[in-house]
């Protein structure tokens, strides 16, 4: 992966860069790609043992002999690209001012297995409002950073970038551009980050937004996540006055617990996903494979069916772990955490939740409205998964000029 920065423009310590792929690396990725050794097929007809031979078969296809990188590569180097160093790391990060003046800032965090790309549906829509039918008040500065370890962020070379950390990093970059009042977002690790940021609460933060809330009492979180093997029957110790709602995200909880392998394996054992750095096809299946809902959106997509994502979406995404072999330096974040995911953490900024249908869990308002005490918007949405940004982009930023209007 070839890289050019160049000196800093404007704000101190901030560098410009560009991303220039040498032919020879696509290259080498399809000439990988030809190599793959595979399994025999799964013994069953749906996705129950994880990615469907036929649906990593038909990625790889596309991948070696159809696939594009030049386009998004085209793509974000069209967008304000810069590298800041924080507490001795790298860290990459899009930055799009909008033309309104009154534009508010806003720092948006993706998740795994996600990037920046994630984001680039949202840019537009976001910082020119009025382009895209919508009102110039309305409008946000942007910054989207790639978190450490992933794409173009540097990699730390010992322990200590876990979420608390970065969410600190987060207000020293907001502060280092400039923004002295400013709204986090996020999703997957960019919702514990984000609330990890309306938790340290600086004076500049006004409020957070978060499509993966954390709002699962604390007993509960703990009941469950003690039962990931089924023996100790989980949900037939729950609390007895639980509502219906409440009962139901127990059970999607329940079930994103036994099934969430990966987090497990990469939160204890990271380096022991090699495979990840050294064979294309085996980093696709570990990406793939992160929730039912996004793999069977996926699994569409490859037969021909595409619905929130489409072939390149996926392949942009899964193309820019590889380019930048960051299949094991991302996993670590796994192995820095020691916060539950979707526990409540004691955040009282101003917060808006919105609820996607095919998100890990539907967070019942009443647990919301606990959680999250200064709770200003709360929306259950119709269609959308855990991916929003990227499959929903319209829906999200919807939201997001809905969820932060009252702080404007």
């Amino acid at each position: 992966m070839a890289v050019k920065t160049e000196e800093r423009v404007g704000i101190a310590g901030v560098r410009p860069f560009t991303i220039e792929v040498p032919e020879a690396e696509l290259e080498a990725l399809r000439t990988r790609i030809r190599a793959t050794r595979w399994p025999e097929r799964q013994t069953v007809d749906d996705q129950s043992q994880g990615v469907p031979l036929e649906t990593s078969q038909a990625l790889a296809r596309y991948w070696e002999k159809e696939y594009d990188w030049r386009k998004v590569e085209a793509r974000l180097n069209a967008l304000p690209n810069f590298i800041t160093e924080i507490d001795g790391l790298d860290i990459h990060f899009i930055h799009v001012r909008s033309k309104h003046e009154d534009a508010l800032p806003l720092i948006v965090t993706h998740g795994w297995p996600g990037s920046i790309i994630e984001q680039l549906k949202i840019i537009g829509p976001l910082t020119d409002p009025t382009a895209h039918g919508a009102s110039a008040s309305d409008a946000f500065h942007l910054v989207i950073p790639s978190l450490p370890g992933y794409g173009f962020s540097g990699k730390p070379t010992t322990p200590g970038w876990g979420p608390e950390h970065i969410a600190r990093a987060w207000i020293e970059l907001m502060k280092r551009l400039g923004y002295n009042r400013f709204v986090a977002q996020g999703g997957d690790w960019g919702a514990l980050i984000t609330d990890l940021i309306g938790l340290q609460a600086p004076p500049d933060l006004l409020g957070i937004h978060t499509n993966m809330p954390g709002t699962v009492p604390p007993d509960i979180d703990a009941l469950i996540q003690s039962d990931i093997t089924g023996i100790n029957k989980a949900l037939s110790k729950l609390p007895a006055n639980l509502s219906q709602e409440e009962k139901r995200a127990c059970g999607q909880l329940d079930f994103f617990w036994k099934h969430g392998a990966y987090a497990l394996v990469m939160g204890t054992r990271p380096e022991t996903l090699t495979g990840l750095a050294d064979s294309p096809i085996a980093l696709a299946s570990f990406m793939l494979d992160h929730d039912a809902a996004s793999l069977e959106l996926i699994c569409r997509a490859f037969a021909g069916q595409p619905g929130g994502l489409t072939r390149d979406d996926i392949l942009d995404n899964i193309t820019l772990y590889w380019l930048t072999n960051t299949g094991v330096s991302a996993a670590r974040l796994y192995a820095e955490n020691k916060l539950s995911f979707l526990s409540a953490k004691g955040v009282s900024v101003p917060t808006a939740v919105s609820v996607f249908p095919d998100e890990l869990y539907q967070a019942p308002r009443s647990w919301a409205e606990r959680a999250y005490p200064n709770l200003i918007h709360y929306n259950r949405l119709d269609r959308g998964g855990h991916f929003a940004a990227w499959e929903q982009p319209q829906l999200l930023t919807e939201e997001l000029r809905a969820g932060f209007r009252p702080l404007r």
